[in-house]
């Protein structure tokens, strides 16, 4: 066995806007407080202990991943946990939302929520890089998420087709600055009404009713009927010359642009609100403006639960209802009072994402540790715990970029497209190799993404000192003992110091120089355990 894997085995055995006035409530904390009262009764009546609170340490990883989407530098984690306090892990969040990593990485995550095709088929990767940039001006400027879904269904443009109707093209008719970005969700979706029907309803209202697109539903009360109704609303993207308003149709000004025939039917879907509700149709009003308007009424509880929901599920891992897409009697939400409650409150605080974030970051099951202390701890879906999840592709690499000091090269300066990657750097190889489409608490490493952090030429080249910024900054740092570059490199890779058993067992590996004789590979050796170890991989 090598040095490195021997140490990894031995590492596995030991590492198992701010608040108002005074007088007036941060609505923050009063989201948070009633959170934490659901929960608790909801622990009381099962019989559930809760974990305890987690350390400095694990909090301030935890909240730079979830909240940025990287692990936190070593002068932060210095920072924070030296940082006396007792508001310090509000006031960190509310610093972290000011970031423009902040917007970033919850453009990203949109982005893949919303358009999922775009990261697994690179046929499709530019029209998510449109509306990713997009987006992040979006978080940038904390515009409430009502009007970005309003504004991304209401968007003008023009669709053409080749070769009788089989290819669809969406093309921004330059009479909105934001249409570019776009129409890179409708030709992701091929322009087509049934598939951008299924994607809005899931995102949007919560139900994947896609699956009554054949049939009707067999499992929920959504009809077929119900899809192509749904579906209707984009009828008006079908590029033929009598799908346009007209004052003068015998059936009403809106009688060819919101209705659909159900493929292989003699029936005609016309457009129907989710709630069984018809629109009051109206020349000036297209059938994407009614449904968008309708959609975003800050007392339809479809969008505001929906969207609070995917919120939760973001830092814990798994929804109050999860699949969050898939609500029924056989998947019932796990605390419904409580999923009322975060839509209402979404909704009362005028669709403000950082609000839901704010709130969420501060209560009990969010700052508790991640470590299963009492059986009863065991149901995720309960929140008893942190629940582990898995490093998406980005968290993963940035992470290691902060730990190792990594400087990439930038991208192509003739690219457009914000969060464009050029192949076959760095990080367009990790993020091809980690692309999953599992639950961030149910992700599993493959062998071959093993093999690549374990082999692969960027983690080996920056656990060498000779090579690595970072490393190579510990191990020359004058007069230090061995114990303080160990407590150094535990800082940086895991954004703790080690325990005493792991300081003694490290410190001493490097004293003996390892298995060359030489202290400084050995510190090396030290580093890479860290960065291959599940306490790297994993938010916890």
């Amino acid at each position: 066995m090598s040095a490195r894997l021997w140490l990894g085995a031995a590492l596995a055995l030991v590492v198992a806007p701010g608040a108002g006035r005074a007088a007036d409530p941060d609505p923050a904390d009063t989201l948070a407080a009633v959170i934490d009262q659901q929960l608790a009764a909801d622990w009381a009546a099962r019989g559930i202990t809760p974990a305890a609170p987690a350390d400095d340490a694990e909090f301030v990883r935890r909240v730079y991943l979830d909240v940025i989407g990287r692990a936190p530098k070593v002068a932060e984690v210095r920072a924070f946990l030296e940082d006396a306090d007792p508001k310090k892990r509000a006031k960190l969040v509310e610093r972290l939302l000011t970031l423009p990593s902040h917007a970033a990485h919850f453009a990203a995550v949109t982005r893949a929520a919303w358009l999922p095709q775009t990261v697994t088929n690179q046929q499709f990767a530019g029209f998510g890089f449109q509306l990713e940039g997009w987006l992040r001006t979006q978080f940038r400027d904390n515009t409430p998420a009502d009007a970005v879904v309003r504004k991304l269904l209401t968007v003008p443009f023009r669709v053409n087709a080749v070769g009788n109707m089989n290819m669809r093209f969406a093309q921004a008719d330059g009479t909105d600055p934001d249409a570019f970005a776009l129409v890179g969700f409708y030709q992701a979706n091929e322009s087509r009404p049934e598939n951008l029907g299924a994607a809005v309803s899931r995102l949007f209202v919560g139900v994947k009713l896609e699956c009554a697109q054949c049939h009707d539903h067999p499992f929920a009360p959504y009809s077929r009927e119900q899809f192509w109704e749904f579906a209707a609303f984009f009828a008006d993207l079908n590029p033929l010359p009598n799908t346009r308003p007209s004052d003068t149709s015998p059936k009403g000004p809106q009688a060819e642009i919101n209705r659909l025939t159900i493929p292989n039917t003699e029936k005609t879907a016309v457009a129907k609100f989710f709630d069984g509700t018809d629109p009051k149709w109206a020349v000036d009003r297209t059938p994407r403006r009614e449904l968008a308007d309708w959609l975003t009424r800050p007392d339809n509880p479809y969008f505001a639960n929906n969207l609070a929901n995917r919120m939760w599920a973001h830092f814990f891992g798994v929804g109050i209802v999860d699949p969050v897409d898939e609500p029924g009697d056989n998947n019932p939400p796990s605390h419904p009072q409580l999923l009322d409650a975060l839509g209402k409150a979404f909704a009362a605080g005028k669709f403000d994402n950082r609000l839901l974030v704010r709130a969420i970051t501060r209560t009990r099951a969010y700052q508790s540790t991640s470590r299963l202390t009492h059986p009863t701890q065991a149901d995720s879906k309960r929140f008893a715990r942190m629940n582990v999840k898995g490093l998406t592709p980005a968290q993963l690499f940035d992470s290691l970029v902060v730990a190792t000091g990594h400087r990439e090269p930038g991208v192509m300066k003739t690219n457009t497209f914000p969060g464009f990657v050029q192949p076959g750097n760095p990080r367009s190889l990790f993020l091809n190799r980690f692309a999953t489409s599992e639950k961030t608490t149910e992700k599993n490493t493959t062998i071959l993404q093993a093999l690549m952090l374990m082999n692969g030429a960027f983690v080996d080249g920056q656990t060498g000192a000779d090579r690595s910024e970072i490393l190579g900054a510990v191990v020359d740092v004058p007069g230090w003992e061995t114990s303080q570059r160990v407590e150094a490199l535990f800082l940086t890779a895991l954004a703790r110091r080690p325990t005493p058993e792991e300081l003694e067992k490290f410190s001493s590996y490097v004293d003996r120089g390892g298995a060359t004789g030489d202290k400084k590979k050995a510190l090396g050796d030290v580093f890479w355990v860290l960065l291959n170890g599940p306490e790297f991989l994993f938010n916890h």
